[in-house]
Parts: C-alpha cells; structure tokens; sequence
C-alpha cells in the first residue's frame, strides 16, 4: 500500500531531519525553505524544494504545487517583532485559504509550551489560557484557527525546551554570564523524540488531537547546567540569588504517551 504524501513547511533545525526520517519511511516529502541556498540541500536530501515565506501573505509561485500532498506539517515559529501575534495570525490566515484549495486532509501544526502561563504546578492540555508571552499568545490564537476548521483535521503538537545537536546545554554554558531561576525545574525534549513522536502520529493517524511533549524527566536547571559543565570541562556561571522562589510549570505528556504507547528515548537530563 503506498504511503500518504506530505509537505513540511518550514525545513529547517527540525523539519529537515523529520523529512529525512520520513523518506526513510518510505513517505514522499516536499519541503519548504524561505532561502534559496538551502533549495539544493533539500534536493540532495531527496526532498522535493520549494521556495515558500509567508510575509504574511504566501510568496511562492509554485506554492500550490507544494500543498499538493495527503499531509502538511507546520513547522513555522511565530516570527519576532512588534506585531508578533497580528502578524502570525496573518500568515496562518493565508495558509488557510491556501489549504481551501488543497488536497491536504491532515495539518499537523507544531507549536509550543510557551501557550501555558507559570502555574507553579503540573499543566496538561487543558492549561493553555492566557499566555504570558507574545510568542504564547500568538501560537494559541493559530491553534484555535486550525482546530476550527471542518475541510482539514489539525493535530498540535507543543514541543517545550527543545535540546540535541548544536542545541546542547553546552552551548548555551558558553553564552552564559550567570545563572537564573537556578531553582526552576525544566521542561526539555531531545530532537530525536520530537522527530520521532511525529512519525508515530503520523503513522498512528491521530488527528484532531492537542498532545504536550516534553520529556518525563524534570531536572532543576542548576543540576541541569552543572552536569553539562562538568561533561564539557568548563566552568558553571555563578547562580542569581532570588529571594521569592521562581515560577515554573511542569509539562505533562502523559496523554501522548499513552495515545502514542511513546516511550521517550531521551530523558531530561
């Protein structure tokens, strides 16, 4: 039986190695890069190119050829400026009257954990009500877009804390001065479980769902950091003493888990 056909919006630090998962899988893939450099790096992937930004109306002559696939996955974080939240909402409008005229069925939009605000508890699904931030209040907006539409099926998926490859806590070590919130536990998913976990909706067809994914694993982030320190040889930058503790919010995904049967490859540490 072959496989549904899928475009990724957005190949970039995760979309492209999702597509080369996915190919491996046997799916056929389009791509979407917003930099012409990047067009033979795709093809050389052997991921079907195109060249697509949303600024924040669709800039892409051949972006209807691009929808034309059973599956689109959205990989586009909203974009950092001023009018962050109008500006997403534009994009995401005119993805959607694109989609209108599409084949594509399923949506599976990649969002984030930024959508809950500080708690200082455990949060599930459920919690997503007044973001603090403007990246969290514009990914939200664009969830409830997707969710309301009949002619597709959207499933978001709300990564939070993403780490792997050139996004090592080492890295981050290097940029440090000092250490805040040193008390706050974290909220981290490796690449490979977000990679991975994709796949698994995919080929499980879970669609019209909302699913956290974060690992299981909460380590304080002074603990985080100091095991990082001492694995890459290099001095931990000195913790800010707070008086009042920190906010914080624990990710749950225990939904996924036991929606996907999801066993996290990576723990949080």
């Amino acid at each position: 039986m072959q496989k549904e056909s899928i475009s990724i919006l957005g190949c970039g630090w995760l979309g492209l190695p999702l597509a080369v998962s996915l190919i491996k899988e046997g799916y056929s893939v389009k791509g979407s890069t917003t930099s012409e450099g990047k067009l033979d790096l795709l093809r050389e992937a052997g991921i079907e190119p195109f060249l697509v930004t949303l600024d924040p109306e669709i800039d892409g002559e051949e972006f209807c050829d691009f929808l034309q696939s059973d599956i689109l996955v959205v990989n586009i974080p909203p974009s950092r400026r001023e009018d962050i939240v109008e500006f997403h909402i534009q994009q995401i409008s005119s993805l959607i009257d694109a989609l209108g005229q599409s084949p594509v069925r399923s949506v599976l939009f990649v969002s984030s954990t930024s959508v809950y605000p500080m708690l200082n508890r455990e949060v599930t699904e459920e919690d997503a009500v007044d973001p603090e931030s403007p990246s969290g209040q514009a990914l939200l907006h664009v969830e409830e877009m997707l969710m309301q539409e009949t002619g597709f099926q959207t499933t978001v998926l709300r990564f939070g804390g993403l780490t792997g490859y050139d996004r090592s806590p080492e890295n981050y070590l290097s940029r440090m001065q000092e250490m805040t919130a040193p008390d706050q536990p974290m909220n981290l998913i490796h690449r490979d479980d977000c990679v991975n976990i994709i796949l698994e909706i995919i080929r499980l067809q879970q669609w019209g769902e909302i699913f956290n994914a974060c690992s299981p694993i909460h380590p304080l982030k002074r603990d985080f950091y100091a095991r990082a320190a001492e694995t890459a040889g290099i001095p931990l930058p000195p913790a800010v003493s707070v008086s009042e503790p920190s906010p914080f919010k624990l990710v749950s995904s225990r939904k996924l888990e036991s929606a996907l049967s999801y066993t996290f490859t990576h723990s949080g540490s």
